[in-house]
């Protein structure tokens, strides 16, 4: 079967959100339009490492001499909750950003996870013939856009639990093993 392609060119919204309590939270990225909204469940990781690429993509680009803004402005910052019904569209496996130079834009473009990538020891790479059986989904996004997701996603990511001062792995209310602690609770 074809993968479906859901193209958002000048999406009302895109957003990172979180649902549940600290320690157990799931997260999603959202995407609306014109009547259509899609929601895509990622990893925690991913969300913070895609606002994180975003901002130096950004930063690049502005040094380069195109027209983007240092912060977003401040009617472009989205606060509020994820949209509901949330009925997640497909699990993300592999995120890619690409700055469009020509209409200065970036296109951020997540794709469903394959079998290839749960299977142990799989390289996570699609055969030719899969390439075209995973959904995707594709944003395009101005610069102040990408600001904006990008400042939020990263408020989202650490609004949960506190790193470990010796290790960085999230802090549980009643603690952890931690392995710089040669294994003591802390």
């Amino acid at each position: 079967m074809a993968g479906r392609i859901y193209n958002f060119e000048n999406p009302d919204r895109f957003v990172a959100g979180a649902i549940g309590q600290a320690g157990s939270r799931t997260f999603y990225l959202q995407a609306r339009d014109a009547g259509r909204l899609v929601s895509i469940l990622v990893e925690k990781v991913q969300v913070a490492l895609l606002a994180e690429r975003l901002a130096e993509l950004l930063a690049e680009v502005r040094q380069r001499g195109a027209g983007v803004p240092d912060e977003p402005a401040a009617n472009e910052i989205d606060s509020a909750p994820l949209e509901e019904p949330i009925d997640e569209l497909f699990r993300v496996g592999t995120m890619a950003i690409v700055w469009d130079g020509d209409e200065e834009t970036i296109l951020v473009e997540a794709r469903e996870i394959t079998e290839a990538d749960e299977e142990p020891g799989g390289t996570g790479q699609a055969d030719e013939d899969e390439e075209g059986e995973s959904d995707v989904v594709r944003v395009r996004l101005r610069p102040a856009q990408a600001l904006a997701f990008s400042q939020r996603a990263l408020e989202v990511v650490a609004a949960g639990r506190p790193p470990c001062p010796f290790c960085g792995q999230p802090l549980n209310p009643e603690g952890h093993i931690c392995a710089r602690r040669n294994g003591f609770m802390h």
